[in-house]
């Protein structure tokens, strides 16, 4: 057994890097269940869009949502298009001939507390056809009633798609 004394500092030694070790493993794993969480919330998104059902698309949205798009003009111009996140709920549930299917990938999720900010690589096709790419940004907070999009801004584009 240890002896803890001032000539024996010893155990303290050994016992700061376990427990330092221990708050970080907690933490990280803390991190890597909201991540998943904050991924579920986005998944939920693109399923009701493609589903074509804005009860599920809704739910994954703060009331004051904003949604923006960056695309460059036929004539060269970047424009940003904004709208409220209720006008693309809508839109989704009108009926529309084609299948709204949004495939994403994740590139980087980061979360801090009750924040997260989402980077997703897409590609989107109506129905089987190829439309456009880009990159989805969101940006996320954690509410009584779990994770939230507060934000949305995409890039598109018809060229240079992977």
């Amino acid at each position: 057994m240890c002896q803890l004394s001032k000539n024996n500092p010893m155990p303290f030694r050994r016992i700061i890097p376990l427990v330092i070790l221990l708050m970080c493993s907690y933490r990280g794993s803390a991190q890597d269940s909201d991540a998943e969480a904050v991924k579920s919330v986005v998944r939920q998104l693109f399923e009701g869009m493609k589903r074509g059902d804005s009860a599920l698309v809704k739910a994954v949205f703060h009331q004051t949502a904003v949604l923006q798009s960056v695309a460059t003009s036929k004539t060269g111009e970047i424009k940003v298009h904004t709208m409220p996140a209720q006008d693309f709920i809508t839109a989704v549930g009108k009926p529309h001939t084609d299948v709204w299917d949004e495939r994403i990938e994740f590139g980087q999720v980061l979360v801090d507390g009750p924040m997260a900010s989402v980077w997703t690589p897409y590609k989107f096709y109506l129905g089987e056809k190829f439309s456009h790419c880009g990159v989805n940004s969101f940006q996320l907070y954690k509410s009584a009633d779990g994770w939230k999009v507060l934000y949305l801004v995409d890039t598109r584009r018809k060229e240079n798609c992977p």
